[in-house]
């Protein structure tokens, strides 16, 4: 339900643009993200910090977009995700906190330095994603910037992952020699 929380609103905001503009569709992505958020509840699912950070994010800087009629506030949306994500990995990891440890270390078992390399890699992607978005978001038509929302940071995450996973592979496969 968690993914389909998260991906209703992005494809609602990405038909409605298409359709009518950018104002309409992020006030459809506001009360999207809302249903879902009820829906979640109703149904007796977890809601994640992070979701209701996201919520948060939407709601001012999309009702900033359409109360000032400024399309220039959605647009920082994502920047601003994922230079949380950024920091959330980041700041801990001065603290001997690997936060990505925590996340997946009932799903892998890795030596510390390669979960602290694993958790700066995923960092500084993310801190990558937020400076592209703006880059993208102050030097392109707003038709594109949608576009590279939906289909590119798409594109960049799954390439992402995909690389991490051949990358933690020969840690896997080293585990898998000694046993």
């Amino acid at each position: 339900m968690r993914v389909l929380a998260d991906w209703v609103p992005i494809i609602v905001f990405f038909v409605a643009f298409k359709m009518i503009d950018i104002f309409y569709a992020t006030g459809l992505a506001i009360v999207t993200t809302i249903l879902m958020m009820g829906l979640m509840k109703f149904f007796g699912k977890k809601i994640e910090k992070i979701q209701w950070f996201s919520l948060g994010i939407i709601v001012v800087f999309g009702g900033a977009t359409i109360i000032l009629q400024d399309e220039q506030f959605i647009k920082l949306k994502p920047s601003i995700l994922y230079t949380v994500f950024c920091l959330g990995l980041l700041i801990p990891q001065f603290f001997g906190k690997v936060l990505i440890k925590s996340l997946m270390g009932k799903h892998l078992d890795l030596p510390n330095p390669i979960w602290a390399k694993l958790n700066t890699m995923w960092a500084l992607f993310f801190g990558f994603m937020a400076i592209l978005n703006l880059w993208v978001a102050n030097n392109y038509s707003t038709d594109f910037w949608v576009e590279f929302k939906l289909f590119g940071m798409l594109g960049f995450t799954v390439a992402f992952t995909i690389v991490q996973a051949i990358w933690l592979s020969r840690y896997k496969d080293s585990e898998n020699k000694k046993t």
